[in-house]
């Protein structure tokens, strides 16, 4: 859906868009330390704002390690997904690609 919406933008647009989810985005990089060194008490979950994972995550100390190995395989996807979801926001809110 996205893609179809940035077509239809300006240079301009574009370039305010993109400014946008680079400010607000989430990166992976942070994700991964975050997964690396506090992985078990749900810290990138934290970080990606899945607030509610990640109580449960902390409460249970990772599924007691099980949940936090889980995503691993899940992390890039997570924040790929998260900034889709911020860049349609943006695009709403600014009122672009109408």
């Amino acid at each position: 859906m996205n893609i179809q919406s940035k077509q239809q933008l300006t240079q301009q647009e574009l370039l305010i868009l993109q400014s946008e989810v680079d400010k607000k985005g989430k990166k992976k990089a942070p994700a991964w330390l975050l997964w690396l060194f506090t992985g078990g008490i749900g810290g990138h979950r934290y970080y990606m704002g899945d607030i509610g994972y990640a109580v449960a995550m902390t409460l249970t100390l990772g599924g007691l390690g099980f949940w936090a190995l889980i995503d691993a395989f899940l992390i890039n996807g997570t924040i790929e997904r998260k900034n889709e979801e911020l860049e349609r926001d943006i695009m709403v809110t600014l009122g672009l690609g109408k």
